[in-house]
């Protein structure tokens, strides 16, 4: 009977060590996969800031005479605030376990958010195909809000560059932007590919790409990132998608204002 306990005991253990392996495999590779995305997804984020220090410059260049002052100056600041809004995304992403524990903290400061949004869409304007506009209908009540204009423009910048991926050639992008009684609402509508319906349901999940979109670069985080910036503003996010009629999300924001 000892010797029958002792080789249950045994069995027991084994089979304990068996199943902490294999979860200590599954958090591994959970990480691997996880730090893979990652990767890409920083790759992806820094894309734009980057293109657009590139173009400033080339036009600082050409910008050689006493009279194009002016000019010289916005694309310096340009290439400042870009530089500043690529040091604040690392900054974020390079502990991944703060994106993963929800551990990101606002810093609120005085934001203009007109000049901001319009600012954001002009560095967007390098991105876009062949005939797309993006249209701006921004109505405000106050300019001047305090917030964090950071969190703010990766959400805004997300969303706007999802609609440019997934949206043909030649077609509108439509940003609207209305700050009324301390409440802003941002909606950006494109008129792409869409989302299929059995795919709505898990679309803030961490890992998921459509289907039918694996022509098109991207990580599938994107959407996941972009709802827990905008949970750290207090605020909320929805969309409506119609498949090959295109998208539109919808992100509700309370805003204080000085």
């Amino acid at each position: 009977d000892g010797q029958v306990e002792e080789n249950i005991k045994k069995e027991k253990e084994l089979r304990r060590s068996q199943e902490e392996l294999r979860h200590a495999l599954a958090k591994e590779q959970q990480l691997n996969e996880l730090k893979s995305r990652f990767v890409s997804m920083a790759s992806h984020e820094f894309r734009t800031p980057l293109a657009t220090i590139l173009s400033s410059i080339s036009l600082i260049d050409k910008y050689e005479l006493p009279e194009h002052a002016d000019r010289r100056k916005k694309h310096i600041e340009r290439v400042k605030n870009n530089v500043h809004a690529l040091t604040t995304i690392l900054n974020d992403f390079l502990s991944i376990s703060k994106l993963e524990e929800g551990k990101i903290s606002r810093h609120e400061g005085l934001v203009n958010l007109k000049e901001s949004l319009n600012e954001l869409i002009e560095d967007l304007e390098t991105q876009v195909k062949e005939g797309q506009n993006i249209v701006i209908d921004f109505k405000a009540d106050k300019d001047i809000v305090f917030l964090d204009g950071q969190i703010l423009r990766n959400v805004v910048n997300n969303l706007i560059s999802n609609a440019i991926k997934y949206s043909p050639t030649h077609s509108d992008i439509q940003v609207l932007a209305h700050l009324e009684s301390g409440q802003l609402t941002l909606e950006v509508t494109d008129k792409g590919i869409g989302i299929p319906l059995d795919e709505q349901e898990l679309l803030f999940e961490r890992i998921l790409r459509a289907r039918y979109v694996t022509n098109i670069q991207g990580t599938g985080l994107g959407l996941s990132i972009v709802k827990r910036y905008v949970e750290l503003l207090n605020g909320t996010i929805d969309f409506h998608s119609v498949p090959e009629e295109g998208t539109t999300f919808t992100i509700v924001l309370p805003i204080k204002t000085p």
